[in-house]
């Protein structure tokens, strides 16, 4: 009986194996369906909170975490004139476009967090920032450059908004001929960001996405995604701010914003950002391994 025992325990395991393998297995072969086209959602990670700002180590990091790609970030700001990026030739950039072939990953967006503690309604010399990133993402061949609004508040600081909107409509022109997007983050509720985006007038400056955004003003994200529509919206930070993983996370539905994004038609990059769990918040390759696996699981069935 106890032979029969261990026996029947080796044969539970071996099953268990194989079952867990084929899963696996199965789970590549979906996500391997990205890169061949069948994908209407890819799901990307930022080097900035990967703790790796324009290093090559990000790439093969967010592979291991189970991304389909990057978010770079040029550098950070300060006083300087621009941004404080290595990417600026042909020589530092390619090894950073070599790194991505290498690992089949894609560098989805270009950012510019520098502006998350610059005004960009007020700062001097945005203009050569911008354009600056802009030149960048063409010879990378990169589509989107997000630019965060986060000091320029217009809710806070409504009389910036002239200036953010001149500002913005003078860099536009040049953002369309290059082929690029502009990506903008507001804190602005969505009808108030449509009304902005159709002030500014301009099909290469659109709505960069933050669940957080909503989240943290108690909207639904949902509804506001509804409200924004497909043709505005050119990327997604698929996150909360920081507590728990997107899984646990009670003010997030996300089969529910799915279900929204696939009526909408909508399809693109999903950049997640933070929703780090609190109980180890500076463990990289744990948080956003788990929120990697959990969006996937969700958008690339």
């Amino acid at each position: 009986m106890k032979d029969l025992s261990a026996m029947n325990r080796r044969n539970f395991l071996a099953n268990a194996g194989f079952a867990t393998a084929g899963l696996i297995m199965a789970a590549n072969a979906s996500w391997a369906k990205v890169f061949a086209g069948d994908q209407k959602y890819k799901v990307a990670v930022v080097d900035l909170m990967l703790l790796k700002r324009q290093k090559l180590g990000a790439f093969q990091l967010t592979k291991d975490i189970g991304a389909d790609g990057v978010e770079v970030d040029m550098g950070g700001l300060g006083q300087r004139e621009t941004f404080d990026s290595q990417l600026n030739t042909p020589e530092t950039r390619q090894p950073f476009l070599d790194k991505a072939k290498e690992l089949n990953l894609e560098i989805c967006s270009l950012a510019m967090t520098g502006f998350y503690a610059q005004s960009y309604g007020e700062r001097a010399g945005v203009d050569r920032m911008v354009q600056d990133c802009l030149d960048t993402a063409k010879a990378m061949g990169v589509k989107v450059v997000f630019l965060p609004l986060g000091v320029t508040d217009l809710v806070k600081k409504p009389e910036l908004r002239p200036s953010v909107v001149a500002r913005l409509k003078a860099i536009a022109p040049k953002a369309e001929e290059m082929g690029i997007i502009i990506g903008i983050e507001t804190a602005l509720d969505a009808k108030e960001e449509v009304k902005l985006l159709d002030e500014i007038g301009s099909r290469a400056v659109q709505s960069y996405f933050n669940f957080a955004n909503a989240c943290d003003n108690g909207r639904d994200v949902s509804e506001e995604l509804k409200i924004l529509g497909k043709k505005r919206i050119c990327q997604i930070h698929c996150s909360d701010t920081d507590g728990v993983w997107l899984q646990n996370d009670p003010k997030l539905d996300l089969k529910k914003i799915k279900q929204t994004l696939d009526k909408m038609k909508w399809s693109g990059w999903l950049v997640i950002e933070r929703s780090r769990d609190v109980k180890d918040v500076h463990n990289v390759k744990w948080n956003y391994s788990g929120n990697t696996a959990y969006v996937k699981s969700v958008f690339q069935q």
